[in-house]
């Protein structure tokens, strides 16, 4: 038997020289906001080099295309913007804001 990880997501990519962090985080299960939603709390971290980083983004991708031509997920173009290496779209089903890293801004 292998181990497996649950996350709710992603709160940070860390770039650092040729290492990638990015933290995963669970929704509490007794910590809640004002709004008394869950919150984020760090729950793991994944550390990657670069180049492993890029290949995982790259199988990533491609499986969240194959999501959208069965009609798992829906894009929505709305509320696409643009990047550096072009336009990204948001996923409609996520009324949650993009997680953004401070390496990013």
């Amino acid at each position: 038997m292998h181990a497996e990880l649950y996350t709710d997501g992603i709160e940070e990519i860390t770039v650092s020289g040729t290492i990638v962090r990015v933290d995963l985080v669970s929704l509490s299960p007794t910590e809640r906001d004002a709004n008394n939603v869950p919150k984020r709390v760090f729950s793991q971290r994944l550390i990657f080099s670069v180049e492993s980083f890029a290949n995982s983004v790259d199988v990533m991708q491609k499986a969240l295309q194959g999501l959208v031509d069965a009609g798992v997920v829906r894009r929505n173009p709305a509320e696409s913007h643009n990047s550096a290496s072009g336009s990204r779209d948001a996923l409609a089903s996520n009324t949650r804001p993009l997680n953004v890293s401070s390496n990013f801004r």
